[in-house]
């Protein structure tokens, strides 16, 4: 049913964002636009509720125990309610009181819903020139846990003591006017207590009518011994550098997405199938351009997103963040999605802050990733075949590959290049540069021919093009004929070194 409700809202919302972006809109209609694009987030929220609720009640809620930066959560809610508030004319505040580990074991999303929701009531209960405060106090910590209390008070107009003890009930509301005034489902707080009580916490709540409320919530979590650092947790994101690859089969969800992640300053490809994503990572990697983030629909024909990340996981190895995106309540697939080399999940419909706050994390997962990996290959003494009918160019790349002593032979064409490698014993040539267009044998037909030729390293000696033709059609064939890489000339020395690096690294030591 997730799936069955979430789609259409999802192309409602992708085709009213579209349109809104259209030039020339008359005023009219833009009018109608924002009203509609209001009505089905309004319409998605409740659908949210009696989604997570169903959830719940046939205990097919998870809890995950993640680590999780403390005051990273604080300072998301902050940014979230102050804001809120600030247009509502509400003012807001945070106070923490005591000494706060840096990081804690548990449910962070579930956790920061339950304060959302509390928040939400609070500022949407909360009529303007009032207050919300949240504060954060350690209870106390024993045998490596800690019970963390937060406390969210307004001067809203409260609740009659009579109506309490019902508080916490599905569709439970004290006066069925606030349906229509406040937008509420009245699932919200039963949704909540159901969170907490998952988390082994207690909530409580005091309040008065005309006066406001105070909502005490209790949890335990796991300490952490781990430290926030200047490097990890510091990072900054530069929109304009990032290049995104979004794959959905849905050409609305498609252009959507590219429109959210324009508007936040992110370029971005889109692919409407499994096989056409993983051809465009590949092409990506080919030319040395690769995306710094995929974003894959989970539900697509022929190919779905967990088993689209595998195939790309298997061709970029661990660097990339793949994010899955998805209609459908992730707990049921997240153990096989993080297996395939899935990194997160984010709910359709996309939206840019969702998206960065996302694109952080797993960035910062990503680049500690890279930290951690083998370094680069030495290219000092190094063995390349150079394949180059151009007399000039080839003294040019000569010249260049002299600047970090690698040692090169040189073939004129992909004929003498084949006869070259052949000549030399296994593994003497730890890289071949292959010019495309030669006489007497090209170099797609020269990279073939050694692919072929049956030696212990044919299959492994890193080929890389350097050519011309850079089209994607000409990337493609060099793909086929077996090339690593498609450098296109004129070839930067940094780019031709990082590649060589590269290559030469996963390959090894001949």
């Amino acid at each position: 049913m997730s799936h069955e409700i979430r789609t259409p809202m999802n192309a409602i919302i992708g085709l009213d964002t579209l349109a809104l972006n259209e030039p020339d809109i008359p005023e009219t209609a833009r009018d109608y636009l924002k009203k509609i694009g209001s009505s089905a987030q309004h319409l998605l929220s409740l659908i949210n509720d009696i989604l997570d609720m169903s959830r719940i009640e046939s205990g097919r809620m998870t809890l995950k125990n993640e680590e999780f930066a403390f005051s990273k959560t604080i300072e998301q809610i902050n940014v979230i309610f102050s804001g809120q508030c600030e247009e509502k004319g509400l003012a807001y505040n945070c106070r923490i009181n005591g000494q706060f580990r840096d990081y804690y074991i548990g449910d962070c999303v579930k956790l920061r819903q339950v304060l959302i929701n509390i928040l939400g009531n609070a500022v949407k209960f909360t009529p303007e020139g009032g207050k919300v405060e949240l504060s954060v106090e350690n209870a106390g910590s024993f045998d490596g846990r800690s019970v963390l209390q937060f406390k969210v008070s307004d001067t809203g107009i409260g609740m009659s003591r009579y109506y309490l003890p019902k508080l916490f009930e599905a569709f439970s509301q004290e006066d069925s006017g606030s349906t229509n005034k406040y937008g509420s489902s009245g699932l919200g707080m039963a949704i909540t207590k159901s969170l907490v009580k998952m988390m082994n916490g207690e909530i409580s709540v005091e309040s008065e009518k005309n006066v406001g409320t105070v909502f005490t919530v209790k949890v335990t979590l796991k300490d952490s011994e781990r430290k926030l650092t200047e490097d990890g947790d510091a990072m900054k994101i530069s929109p304009k550098d990032m290049k995104v690859l979004v794959i959905d089969d849905d050409p609305i969800a498609c252009e959507q997405a590219k429109l959210v992640m324009s508007q936040a300053g992110i370029g971005a490809d889109a692919a409407e199938s499994g096989n056409e994503g993983i051809e465009r990572v590949k092409l990506s990697l080919a030319r040395q351009e690769p995306y710094n983030l995929i974003i894959v629909d989970w539900k697509m024909p022929e190919m779905d997103g967990i088993e689209t990340a595998r195939h790309i996981r298997e061709v970029t190895g661990g660097d990339i963040p793949v994010i899955v995106l998805t209609a459908y309540n992730w707990d049921d697939i997240y153990e096989e999605a993080i297996k395939a080399g899935v990194d997160s999940f984010i709910a359709k419909p996309l939206y840019a802050e969702n998206l960065l706050h996302e694109l952080k994390n797993v960035l910062k997962k990503n680049n500690r990733m890279i930290a951690a990996a083998a370094p680069k290959a030495s290219l000092e003494g190094r063995h390349v075949l150079l394949a180059e009918d151009m007399d000039i160019n080839a003294q040019i790349m000569m010249q260049i590959l002299s600047m970090r002593h690698i040692e090169a032979d040189h073939a004129v064409n992909g004929e003498e290049a084949v006869k070259l490698y052949e000549a030399k014993p296994d593994g003497y040539y730890d890289a071949i540069l292959m010019d495309m267009r030669m006489p007497k044998m090209d170099g797609l037909a020269a990279t073939k021919m050694i692919r072929a030729s049956g030696r212990e390293d044919a299959a492994a000696i890193p080929i890389i093009a350097l050519t011309a033709n850079a089209f994607d059609e000409d990337v493609q064939q060099s793909l086929q004929a077996g090339l690593n890489a498609h450098l296109s000339k004129p070839v930067e020395p940094d780019t031709l070194f990082e590649t060589l690096e590269r290559l030469i690294g996963n390959r090894g030591c001949g």
